[in-house]
């Protein structure tokens, strides 16, 4: 598509803000990761929007937001943190917001912690195919994959799932 328009900042936040934010929480399991991840990721289609060509725009945006992953997984292998005390934290009375309460009613709790059980390349082309909704060719394209793979990794991944959702009979 050499007539495809560079959308500005603006319009990806706007149009791909939710997306990204659901994406994110799933790989990630947690809010608040899930949110420092939405900003890193608009932060490098910021910088990087100047350099790109048109091509698969959606494409260029979930590599981004799956590598911009990838280095949090990364960062955090290298500085290790615990956590505060449960005793240490106060609420604060805020309440969650959109995209977390978006997040949180889509999939129930034993889908989530079963996502997160799953090994990471499976579990970011089941969530980019079933929960994001991309087609197989734009999965590929983000995670830099022959389609084959992709259909492979999502047919493994979904199996996986069904034996941890399944009860035993």
């Amino acid at each position: 598509m050499a007539d495809e328009l560079i959308p500005t900042w603006e319009d990806v936040a706007r149009r791909y803000g939710r997306k990204i934010y659901n994406f994110a929480y799933r790989l990630t399991g947690n809010p608040d990761d899930a949110a420092d991840l939405v900003q890193d990721v608009l932060l490098r289609v910021r910088k990087g929007l100047a350099s790109y060509t048109p091509g698969s725009f959606e494409g260029w945006l979930w590599r981004i937001t799956r590598n911009a992953f990838l280095d949090g997984v990364r960062r955090k292998k290298r500085r290790p943190t615990s956590p505060l005390p449960d005793d240490d934290r106060a609420p604060i009375g805020a309440s969650p917001s959109p995209d977390e309460v978006l997040a949180a009613v889509r999939l129930s709790d034993d889908v989530q912690e079963a996502l997160l059980k799953l090994p990471l390349e499976f579990r970011e082309c089941v969530v980019l195919c079933d929960v994001v909704g991309l087609t197989y060719e734009e999965i590929a394209t983000a995670v830099e994959a022959p389609v084959g793979t992709v259909r492979s990794r999502i047919h493994r991944g979904r199996k996986l799932l069904r034996g941890m959702l399944t009860w035993p009979v």
